[in-house]
């Protein structure tokens, strides 16, 4: 399984940015895929989750309200809208693939597959 994410970029503090996360080499509608983010110096964060089952979402504290995670399994994609962006949202962003369950849903260790990361920048 392959992941490719892209739609990272600079931005000012208030403003939206769109991840998008394709997958490839797998039965995509068999994964939940995740968002986790690592800023310079710091362990990689949960963001949110879509589960591959029912579609349920999970979102990390910092981000809820302010990002939505969404799916389109006839397009292998995964999207990350993020709006209200702030300075603190700036890192490196990777999407993974995965089955974790809801209660494991935000652990590193559930997901099998990462893509490479897309730079975000909010400037303040």
């Amino acid at each position: 399984v392959q992941l490719q994410a892209s739609g990272g970029g600079l931005v000012q503090a208030g403003g939206s940015l769109r991840l998008s996360c394709a997958v490839s080499g797998g039965t995509f509608s068999s994964y939940g895929v995740g968002w986790f983010r690592q800023a310079p110096g710091k362990e990689r964060e949960f963001v949110a989750a879509v589960r591959w089952s029912g579609g349920s979402t999970y979102y990390g504290d910092s981000v809820k309200g302010r990002f939505t995670i969404s799916r389109d399994n006839a397009k292998n994609t995964v999207t990350l809208q993020m709006n209200s962006l702030k300075p603190e949202d700036t890192a490196v962003y990777y999407c993974a693939a995965g089955r974790p369950i809801a209660s494991t849903v935000r652990a590193v260790v559930s997901y099998y597959y990462w893509g490479q990361g897309t730079q975000v920048t909010v400037s303040s």
